[in-house]
């Protein structure tokens, strides 16, 4: 079980927003760097990575599209 990489945002609260939404539907996610891009317009820079479980991220993209998010 492998993590891999479904979206970049270049803020920290989108993103926790967003993983949110996913563990609401069933899907483990995880944000990496949240902590990297406190600073103001740092996120262009060091944006937020959203992880899913490689066998999630079917049904994670298919989610993301249905947010609206991506």
């Amino acid at each position: 079980m492998a993590l891999v990489e479904l979206v970049r945002l270049p803020n920290g609260a989108e993103a926790e927003l967003l993983r949110g939404r996913l563990e609401s539907a069933g899907v483990h996610a995880v944000c990496f760097d949240a902590g990297m891009n406190i600073a103001e317009s740092v996120g262009l820079l060091i944006p937020v990575r959203v992880m899913v479980l490689d066998e999630d991220l079917g049904d994670a993209k298919a989610l993301l599209e249905e947010f609206g998010a991506g």
